[in-house]
C-alpha cells in the first residue's frame, strides 16, 4: 500500500520564491508541471482549497512526490516550465504537437531563378519567404504567382535540358526562359515583382506595374501593357479578398469555442494584412481550468515551449487573460525577440472581423469534430455503459423550454442519432393556455403533443428521452408517457450541479436516483451537447416569436381594420403612438374610418 503524500511536512520547507514544480505519482511517473510566482502559496492551494475542480482533486490524490526548481523570475519560471512540459509530456498538462519544420517559399540565386516550395534546413543559396502556417498556404501563393508573373517552378535538371517550351508555357503560366523566349533582365524583373508580393509590398508593386504599363503604352507596345494591366487586376482582386491593411497586420488571431465538454482553438495567421492560413487545435482541458487560465496555458505552450515558432507583432484573443499571467507571457515573448508583443482582447475594425472569422471557424470545426462517426460511436457506447443498457441507444430526444418572464413560451425538441443531429426531425411548440412561467406545464404540453403524434405513427420513438432539468421535469415526462401508454422509452433528466458549471451536471434516473459522471466522460459530453442544442433551438424559437410580436402592429388584431385602413390611420396621425393618443371622434375623421370602427379601434387600444 502506498504511503499518502505528507503535504504538511513538505510545505514547511517550500520556498516563497518564483519557480517550477513537478508532481509525480507513486511509480515516479510525471503527472503535472506548473510554475508559480510564489511556490509556497501556489502549492499550498492544492491542499487547502475545498472547492478544487474534480479533475484537480483526482490529480492531488495521485501525488506521491513534488520537486521544485527555483527560478530567477516568474518569466524564467515560465520558460523552464514549458521546456519541461515539452520534454516530459506530463499527463495533466496541455500538450501540443511540435511542428518542427514550417514550409517556406524559396527563390533560387541563378540567372533564371526558380520559385518553389521548401521545408527543412536552409542550405541552398537564395531567398526564403515565410514561414507559412501550412503547405496549403504555400501552394496557394505559388499558384497565384505562377498565374500572375509567369515565373518558372520546374526543377533545375528539367530547366537545363529543355529544347522546346513545356505545357506551362502553352497555358500561359511560364515565359519559357528555358529556351530563351524571355530576356534575362525581363525575367528577373518578373521575379522581383513576385518577391514584392511575397513581402506584402503590394502598394509599391502596383505602382511599379502601373509605371511599366504607361511606359509600354507610350511606346505603342500594347501587348506588353496588357500584361501589366492583367497583373494589376489580379493584385487588386487578391487585395479585396484578403482585406489588405497597408503594411500592417503581422498578427496571430486565436478564438476558442466550447461545446459538449470539448474545446477548439482556431488560429488565423495574418501576414502583411492578409489571412495567410489557419489551423484548428483540439486540446483537452484535463484540469477543468477556467477559460482565461486554459487559453493562457495554451498560448504559453504554443509560443514558449516551441521556440522555433515565428512571433507576430500582435496576438489577438477572444477571452481576456488574467492580468498577471498576461504580463508574464508578454515579458517572456519580449525576451525572445527583443520587442514588445501585445496580447489584445478588445479589438475593433479589421481585427474584430478577423476574430469573428476565427470564432466562426472554431465553432464549425468543433461541431464537425464532435460529429465524426468515430467520436459519436464512442459517445453512444459510453452512454450505454453509463446507463447500464443492454443495447447501444440509437436515437435520443431532448426537450427544453424558453420564455421571457413567462411570455411567449416556446418548447424545443431536438433529435440525435449515431450520425449526429437530425435537424429534419427537430420540432418547436408554441405553448399556450398555461400559467406564466410554469415550466412544468410547458414541458407537459410539449411532450404530450410530441408523443401523441409519435404514437399515431408520425415519427420514430427515441430510445432515451432527455429533459433539461431535475426531478420535477423528470416526473412530468414520466406522467405524460404513462398516460399515453408509451413504456418503451427511457427517461433521463440532466440537471446543473451545485456549481452550475459544465462538467458538473447531475443525471436523474427514472428511479429518482442521481448519477454523476466524470467531467471527461464521453457519455456526459453527448448529453451536454444534446442539452445545449435543445437550449439553443428553444431560445432561437422564442426570439423569433418575440420579434414577430414586436414587429406586428397593434392595429392588426382589430376586426374591420385591414391593411388599407391601418395605412390611412398611420398616414393621418404620423405613427402608432399618435393613433393611441387620439379619441374616437379624432379617429373617425380618417378616410375610411366610420364612427363605429373608430369606437372599436379606441376600445381595442385602451382595453387594458
Amino acid at each position: 500500500m502506498n504511503t499518502p503524500f505528507d503535504h504538511q511536512q513538505f510545505l514547511k520547507t517550500v520556498s516563497r520564491q518564483a519557480g517550477v514544480y513537478q508532481m509525480f505519482d507513486a511509480n515516479d511517473k510525471i503527472l503535472y508541471v506548473g510554475k508559480a510566482k510564489n511556490l509556497k502559496n501556489r502549492l499550498s492551494s492544492y491542499f487547502k482549497q475545498s472547492d478544487l475542480p474534480i479533475k484537480t482533486q483526482v490529480l492531488v490524490e495521485k501525488i506521491a512526490n513534488i520537486q521544485v526548481t527555483i527560478a530567477e523570475s516568474e518569466t524564467a519560471a515560465l520558460v523552464l516550465e514549458q521546456s519541461l512540459i515539452k520534454s516530459l509530456r506530463p499527463q495533466y498538462n496541455i500538450l501540443l504537437k511540435d511542428d518542427k519544420s514550417y514550409p517556406y517559399i524559396f527563390i533560387s540565386d541563378s540567372d533564371y531563378p526558380r520559385i518553389s516550395f521548401h521545408r527543412g534546413m536552409k542550405r541552398k543559396k537564395g531567398d526564403y519567404y515565410g514561414p507559412f502556417p501550412n503547405s496549403g498556404a504555400v501552394y496557394q501563393s505559388l499558384s497565384f504567382i505562377q498565374k500572375t508573373f509567369r515565373v518558372r517552378q520546374c526543377e533545375d535538371s528539367v530547366f537545363s535540358n529543355r529544347t522546346r517550351p513545356c505545357l506551362q508555357y502553352q497555358i500561359n503560366r511560364c515565359t519559357a526562359p528555358c529556351v530563351g523566349l524571355i530576356e534575362k533582365e525581363q525575367y528577373k524583373a518578373d521575379m522581383a515583382h513576385a518577391a514584392l508580393f511575397l513581402t506584402g509590398k503590394s502598394d509599391e508593386l502596383m505602382k511599379q506595374l502601373a509605371d511599366k504599363m504607361e511606359a509600354s503604352a507610350s511606346t505603342l507596345d500594347f501587348e506588353e501593357a496588357g500584361v501589366y494591366r492583367d497583373q494589376i487586376s489580379a493584385l487588386r482582386v487578391i487585395q479585396t479578398d484578403h482585406d489588405l491593411e497597408s503594411d500592417k497586420g503581422q498578427i496571430d488571431v486565436f478564438a476558442m469555442a466550447k461545446k459538449g465538454g470539448s474545446l477548439c482553438i482556431h488560429l488565423l495567421y495574418i501576414r502583411h494584412g492578409r489571412v495567410l492560413g489557419s489551423k484548428s487545435f483540439f486540446p483537452k482541458n484535463k484540469l477543468d481550468l477556467e477559460d482565461s487560465d486554459f487559453l493562457s496555458a495554451f498560448l504559453e505552450q504554443f509560443y514558449i515551449a516551441h521556440q522555433h515558432r515565428e512571433l507576430p507583432q500582435e496576438i489577438v484573443i477572444n477571452y481576456p487573460l488574467n492580468s498577471e499571467e498576461k504580463n508574464v507571457l508578454e515579458q517572456a515573448l519580449q525576451e525572445r525577440c527583443n520587442r514588445k508583443i501585445p496580447i489584445l482582447h478588445r479589438v475593433r475594425a479589421q481585427r474584430q472581423k478577423w476574430l469573428i472569422t476565427a470564432l466562426t471557424a472554431a465553432e464549425q470545426n468543433l461541431t464537425t469534430h464532435l460529429n465524426t462517426k468515430q467520436n459519436l460511436q464512442q459517445r453512444f457506447v459510453a452512454l450505454q455503459e453509463a446507463m447500464e443498457l443492454d443495447d447501444i441507444p440509437k436515437r435520443l430526444e431532448c426537450f427544453d423550454i424558453s420564455h421571457t418572464f413567462g411570455e411567449l413560451t416556446v418548447a424545443s425538441c431536438v433529435v440525435f442519432d449515431q450520425s449526429g443531429a437530425l435537424t429534419s426531425d427537430y420540432r418547436r411548440f408554441n405553448i399556450e393556455g398555461i400559467t406564466e412561467s410554469d415550466d412544468y406545464a410547458a414541458m407537459e404540453q410539449a411532450i404530450s403533443r410530441r408523443y401523441t403524434r409519435l404514437q399515431k405513427g408520425e415519427g420514430l420513438l427515441p430510445d432515451i428521452l432527455v429533459v433539461d432539468g431535475g426531478k420535477g421535469q423528470l416526473g412530468v415526462a414520466k406522467a405524460v408517457l404513462a398516460e399515453l401508454g408509451v413504456n418503451q422509452v427511457m427517461i433521463l433528466g440532466i440537471a446543473k450541479g451545485t456549481t452550475r458549471k459544465a462538467g458538473f451536471e447531475t443525471l436523474v434516473l427514472e428511479s429518482g436516483k442521481e448519477k454523476v459522471l466524470n467531467s471527461d466522460s464521453p457519455a456526459l459530453h453527448l448529453l451536454q451537447e444534446i442539452r445545449d442544442e435543445a437550449h439553443r433551438f428553444a431560445i432561437t424559437g422564442h426570439k423569433q416569436r418575440r420579434d414577430k410580436k414586436r414587429t406586428t402592429s397593434t392595429l392588426e388584431g382589430i376586426a374591420g381594420v385591414g391593411a388599407k385602413r391601418r395605412r390611412e390611420l398611420l398616414r393621418h396621425f404620423g405613427g402608432l403612438q399618435a393613433v393611441k393618443a387620439a379619441n374616437a371622434d379624432e379617429l373617425a375623421k380618417v378616410d375610411g374610418i366610420s364612427k363605429k370602427i373608430a369606437e372599436d379601434i379606441y376600445s381595442a387600444l385602451h382595453s387594458e
